[in-house]
């Protein structure tokens, strides 16, 4: 089971992985209405190193980023869901609009993203190349995603 850190308890479990020789693999996102879509491409994520740390965009960075309406499920549920995933090492609730303050304070070895940015700009790119980290993209799971959920129980009668 893995934990719910701040930054600074990120960096030190970050910082006892690499003197393990442990390599640390880092995503992020809303995870907002957890669904197997979500589990599939965590544990693709998990599969490219020895722990997977999640950044987990917090209630204002949600609401703000997704619209009126969201999150569904706030951040402290989220991110005890999430915790409590084989896959997931550690969760790090965050507010910005990117990932690029938790990824140059983490430096983590590999950035992984869903494949939908194989045609979009990542904003966090520059950011991972510059310290010479690795970016990966992993496809998602077809026909699965929160927004065809929500989508599927507005339309319930």
């Amino acid at each position: 089971m893995g934990s719910i850190l701040t930054l600074v308890g990120a960096i030190a479990e970050r910082d006892a992985l690499r003197a393990a020789g442990r390599r640390v693999v880092f995503t992020n996102g809303h995870f907002d209405l957890l669904h197997v879509g979500h589990l599939d491409y965590l544990e693709k994520a998990r599969a490219l190193g020895d722990a997977l740390f999640l950044g987990l965009n917090g209630d204002t960075s949600t609401r703000r980023l997704k619209g009126v309406g969201r999150p569904l499920v706030p951040a402290a549920e989220r991110a005890r869901l999430l915790a409590a995933l084989e896959p997931i090492s550690a969760v790090i609730v965050f507010e910005d609009d990117t990932a690029d303050g938790l990824l140059r304070a983490l430096q983590p070895d590999v950035y992984v993203k869903g494949g939908d940015y194989a045609h979009k700009v990542l904003p966090e790119r520059l950011t991972v190349e510059a310290y010479g980290g690795q970016v990966a993209l992993i496809d998602y799971l077809p026909d699965h995603s929160t927004s065809a959920l929500i989508a599927r129980i507005r339309a319930l009668p």
